[in-house]
């Protein structure tokens, strides 16, 4: 459906009111349905990949390290370039091709496992593969959404594609559990490739009202990444977000690239209750994400913000702290990962709508792109260090280490604008004209 076909149609979002919201929006629904079991697939994988690099093929604190960082590197590497890529694309499109990619690299585990060749180095190369396609898919993911849905509907889309993450996340951990001890985990990933498929089929079938600039029109990629990097660092509310979530993912991902070690061999954890402790996080996080819009009515968006970063980034004390009381460590376990992942949905929920209604539709890719290439961009660096980290100190040191330093995550969002405002701006006039000076200069 073309822009000018629209402009005879009621707003999109009262309609969507008068009908139901998007529980009546067929097209949405499509796209939600889809979404959803390829995040349940993903938390499968997210739990037999460690559990096959660790309990099956061995791997050492470094080899762990490496194979972390392999999956988030290519943030780091094309994270940037794929915004302004993205913007010149259909975003429905370019996440069908990612998904086809992320099907044929899992696929190739339980292949290489059956041949009896399989060696961590193939799951890191499989898992840069992998990395590569999920840029273009998450940035995509978080793009292409004010294309489906109109005005307020966003958080309402927004929350409920969290929800259901969360809701994956609950389940999946423990059948990826379950599908290890059953298939063992290199077949268990082919649960994920079968959940991208049923993605894929989806999106073919989601329409959206995405208009892509003619080709003349497109501007050169460096100018166009400088564009989306300009945009993040000149609004003081994208770029305190973008401290806060940077250093937060740096020191986490140290505790978390520790994490399989310390669950499987210092505690002695089967993959089982390792995957009861992820679902847990899960649980919280559902609940973080049905709690969001209650939370924001009594806090304010704006305050919402630091006191979510307080709560996640206190949380994460106590998964190292765990060591201390190895009596009872299950049990904190479990409730640390239950707080620390409500907490992170309630931030994720407002700071991801609040980026999507600041900025003109033309930035959005590269504005997502721009703020996930620095806060997706550290983790590779944090999980080699992780490693070193790992091999000269043990798992339990490495955890202290990156728990104690995310805590520093909170000074960009306890200091400054967030706690004299209730609500954050939307865009105006100003912001769109700064858009299109932006582009046009």
């Amino acid at each position: 459906m073309t822009e000018a076909s629209r402009s005879d149609e009621p707003d999109p979002t009262t309609a969507e009111r008068r009908r139901g919201g998007l529980w009546r929006d067929r097209n949405f629904l499509t796209y939600w349905g889809g979404q959803s079991l390829a995040q349940f697939g993903s938390q499968i994988t997210e739990l037999a990949l460690p559990v096959l690099a660790v309990l099956v093929l061995g791997a050492t604190e470094w080899e762990v390290g490496v194979l972390n960082a392999a999956g988030v590197a290519a943030f780091l590497v094309i994270g940037l370039p794929a915004g302004a890529w993205i913007d010149r694309m259909r975003k429905r499109h370019v996440m069908i091709a990612a998904d086809a990619v992320r099907i044929v690299a899992l696929a190739t585990i339980p292949v290489l496992w059956a041949i009896g060749v399989l060696q961590v180095w193939h799951l890191v190369v499989i898992t840069l593969v992998i990395g590569v396609a999920t840029v273009f898919f998450d940035v995509s993911y978080q793009s292409v959404v004010p294309s489906l849905v109109r005005g307020t509907a966003i958080p309402e889309a927004n929350g409920k594609l969290e929800a259901t993450h969360q809701l994956a996340g609950i389940a999946g951990p423990a059948l990826g559990g379950w599908l290890v001890g059953v298939l063992t985990a290199p077949f268990a990933v082919l649960a994920t490739a079968g959940t991208y498929v049923a993605s894929l089929l989806a999106l073919l079938f989601t329409r959206d009202d995405e208009v892509v600039a003619p080709r003349h029109e497109h501007e050169p990629i460096v100018r166009a990444i400088g564009v989306g990097v300009r945009w993040v660092f000149a609004n003081p509310y994208l770029r305190r977000i973008v401290g806060t979530t940077a250093v937060s993912n740096f020191f986490s991902v140290i505790t978390y690239t520790m994490l399989p070690i310390f669950l499987l061999r210092e505690l002695g954890l089967s993959p089982a209750g390792m995957g009861v402790v992820f679902s847990f996080g899960a649980v919280g996080g559902l609940l973080g994400a049905v709690a969001t819009p209650h939370i924001v009515r009594w806090l304010g968006e704006a305050r919402a913000i630091p006191i979510s970063s307080i709560g996640f980034s206190v949380a994460g004390l106590f998964l190292p702290a765990a060591a201390l009381v190895p009596e009872i460590a299950f049990v904190v376990l479990v409730v640390q990962s239950a707080v620390g992942m409500f907490t992170v949905l309630v931030y994720n929920i407002v700071q991801v709508s609040f980026r999507q209604r600041i900025t003109p539709k033309p930035l959005l890719g590269r504005m997502n792109a721009s703020i996930r290439f620095f806060v997706w961009g550290v983790m590779p660096i944090g999980a080699l260090l992780a490693g070193v980290l790992g091999t000269a100190y043990g798992a339990v040191v490495t955890m202290w280490i990156g728990a104690i330093g995310g805590l520093l995550s909170i000074l960009f969002v306890v200091i400054g604008p967030f706690w004299a405002l209730r609500e954050l701006p939307g865009v105006t006039a100003e912001d769109e004209a700064t858009a299109e000076a932006l582009i046009k200069d």
